[in-house]
């Protein structure tokens, strides 16, 4: 007698009692725990109260991080949490975490980013610290978000053709795990310049700020921190690369190509043309570079500034474009790092400076943690939501270098799939000894060092 497909059918039933899902959002919201976000942005917003209060708003703030960072992509869905209040504790409600985001005005915006500095440097020295002996990378884009609603404050249309916002952001490059962490950003109307050196300049300084102090440059100073501020040719600008200059940091911007690079790279001497390399230090086939500098007037740029431009061949199928030259993709980036700080020579310095393609990954990744949709209809209150994603950016950096060095397909993994190995594991809760125990689902592939990398966390900050 054969089975029929319904009698292979689970049985299902509510009766399920000390499971939780989710479950290693708790280690999130440990972690902005420990780093003083909860109590730094509690401090900033204590003044917005006129009694007490129930849940303190940076615990609110973390709360909305966390849920963003667990796949959020509006205000209510900090209620995801409700059902998990034994691995979290108690969490505010939705009309709560609004009024929350309302308090974060122009005011205290200021306060809010000195307390993601202040969390930033806890992490720091808690083990999530990068190599400071190197170079600190920061890297510059700019996006569009998408409004599908004309009643939200400065949604306007993009250069792109599409309605909307234009936000600028600046991550710390961290190529150890995948993500970087989130140091700054501004939002703004759909219709902001891509490259308005003003706002460069703005989350310039708001992305040094957010450095703990001995990590930040000091112009002049011999052994200071060499911070590199990496952008495409948006970021090309005389100003931007003077404010560089000001504040001791070097830049590296994607160069225009036009006519008049064409024009210089026809007059390039063959003998002239180098090796590109890959990142592994081996030779990339049918691309080279060349130091053209001294076949520019770049009188109007900061003294030492130097032009590289990159020629290859395109891939197979690639349309050619005008500013290709002899069959050769043609791209050039200026730059003012000296001489040997970067192994390779020009080649290295060119890997450099390409490398910053690796924002497209971390904006990316943003706008599936929240960027891909304001759910505001004030633009303060939209801000306070892109300081909120940032911060969730930055926690899940944290908790990969902290845990999960050791473990690499989940430190490297991407924060959709990183949510579902670690942040949306099943355990179940028992209680004993006067303890709440988290017991991860043993079937889960990565249980053991998902329990393991919480307790590493832990101990960071002990």
């Amino acid at each position: 007698m054969k089975r029929s497909k319904r009698s292979m059918r689970v049985k299902v039933s509510a009766d399920g009692r000390g499971v939780v899902s989710h479950a290693g959002v708790g280690m999130l919201r440990e972690l902005a725990r420990d780093t003083g976000l909860v109590e730094e942005v509690t401090t900033v917003l204590a003044d917005t109260y006129a009694g007490p209060w129930v849940h303190a708003p940076g615990q609110v703030f973390a709360d909305m991080a966390v849920a963003i960072a667990d796949g959020a992509d509006c205000v209510s869905h900090v209620e995801v949490f409700g059902d998990r209040h034994q691995v979290c504790g108690p969490v505010a409600s939705m009309p709560t975490t609004w009024r929350m985001l309302d308090k974060i005005d122009d005011e205290h915006l200021p306060g809010v980013l000195a307390a993601r500095a202040a969390a930033r440097e806890r992490a720091w020295a808690a083990g999530a610290a990068p190599d400071l002996t190197g170079l600190l990378d920061i890297d510059f884009d700019a996006t569009i978000t998408i409004s599908h609603s004309e009643d939200k404050e400065n949604a306007a249309k993009t250069w792109k053709r599409t309605f909307g916002f234009h936000p600028l952001l600046a991550f710390l490059d961290r190529p150890e795990v995948s993500g970087g962490e989130a140091l700054a950003g501004l939002l703004r109307a759909g219709n902001a310049g891509s490259n308005t050196a003003a706002d460069h300049i703005t989350v310039l300084e708001r992305a040094l700020a957010s450095l703990p102090a001995h990590a930040r440059p000091h112009p002049g100073v011999a052994d200071s921190v060499r911070v590199v501020a990496r952008s495409d040719s948006a970021g090309a600008t005389h100003a931007f690369a003077q404010a560089c200059r000001d504040r001791g940091v070097w830049f590296s911007f994607g160069f225009p190509v036009d006519a008049r690079i064409q024009a210089v790279v026809d007059q390039v001497p063959e003998q002239a043309w180098e090796s590109a390399i890959d990142r592994d230090g081996g030779i990339r086939g049918g691309a080279w570079v060349a130091d053209i500098t001294g076949m520019l007037d770049l009188q109007t740029w900061p003294k030492g500034a130097k032009v590289i431009v990159r020629a290859e061949r395109p891939h197979p199928g690639a349309q050619l474009t005008f500013t290709d030259v002899n069959g050769h993709r043609i791209t050039a980036f200026i730059t003012d790092i000296a001489d040997g700080v970067i192994p390779g020579q020009t080649a290295g310095t060119e890997l450099h400076h390409r490398q910053h393609a690796r924002v497209e990954d971390r904006i990316r990744q943003a706008k599936a943690t929240g960027l891909r949709n304001l759910p505001c209809r004030g633009f303060a209150e939209n801000t306070a939501w892109l300081e909120t994603l940032l911060a969730a950016t930055d926690l899940v950096c944290w908790a990969k270098i902290l845990g999960f060095a050791d473990t690499p397909v989940l430190a490297r993994a991407e924060i959709a799939t990183f949510r579902n190995l670690v942040l949306h594991v099943g355990a179940r809760i028992t209680r004993g000894a006067r303890q709440v125990r988290v017991r991860i689902d043993e079937t889960c592939a990565y249980a053991e060092a998902i329990a393991v990398g919480w307790l590493k966390i832990r101990a960071a900050f002990t």
